[in-house]
């Protein structure tokens, strides 16, 4: 019975937290991971209004262009990604899917974490509005060892504050997103110069993917 309500408490705490995170900036497991294990974090919170809108048009475009008609989970790009014979990858994971992945789950790929990710998105966008959303997303993402936040990777490779981003440097920070350890937005390889560069033209064509923020 001891084991069942350590598991019932673990299992309670997205439902807790997630309506506490509409007003309290919360952490992510890789957060708490690197305070446990020493290795150190650096992030500083910043509001919606702190962000380049470029940026936030970056990541919709790259990331998730559905985001603001779903309600947390794009059915049309996870069945594709399913039927896979790869399995499931980061390209069916909507910016709700990643939030509550980065927020309550571990970060390796499984059906397991998959099936979990899909009922917390839903969750989290019946609980959040999407402007909430993206906040958090932005500023719990990883773009370095201990380096979390759009905030914290702007000043560490462009000397500037999020706000302050230009369209470039958005799309070079959205470029490496997939593989924060191994792409620095800063000295990009030629690989993320050329997808920086497709990620530059479909942020300029934002318009109607943004309206819910």
């Amino acid at each position: 019975m001891g084991v069942l309500k350590v598991f019932l408490a673990i299992a309670a705490l997205p439902v807790v937290l997630t309506p506490l995170y509409a007003v309290v900036p919360p952490v992510s497991t890789l957060m708490l991971w690197s305070a446990i294990t020493f290795q150190g974090m650096e992030r500083d919170w910043v509001s919606f209004d702190e962000i380049a809108p470029v940026m936030v048009n970056s990541v919709i475009m790259s990331e998730d262009g559905r985001f603001c008609q779903h309600n947390g989970v794009d059915w049309q790009q996870l069945n594709l990604v399913l039927d896979s014979k790869k399995g499931p990858s980061r390209g069916a994971s909507t910016i709700p899917m990643q939030t509550v992945k980065n927020l309550f789950l571990w970060q390796s790929r499984s059906y397991i974490r998959k099936g979990l990710e899909i009922p917390l998105a839903y969750y989290a966008d019946f609980v959040l509005s999407k402007r909430r959303i993206m906040t958090i997303y932005l500023n719990i993402a990883e773009w370095g060892p201990g380096l979390f936040g759009v905030e914290a990777a702007s000043r560490r490779y462009f000397n500037k504050s999020a706000k302050d981003l230009t369209p470039r440097q958005a799309a070079l920070l959205t470029a490496a997103l997939p593989n924060p350890i191994l792409r620095n937005p800063a000295k990009p390889t030629r690989a993320m110069q050329s997808r920086a560069r497709t990620i530059e033209q479909l942020a300029r064509q934002a318009g109607g993917y943004n309206d819910c923020l």
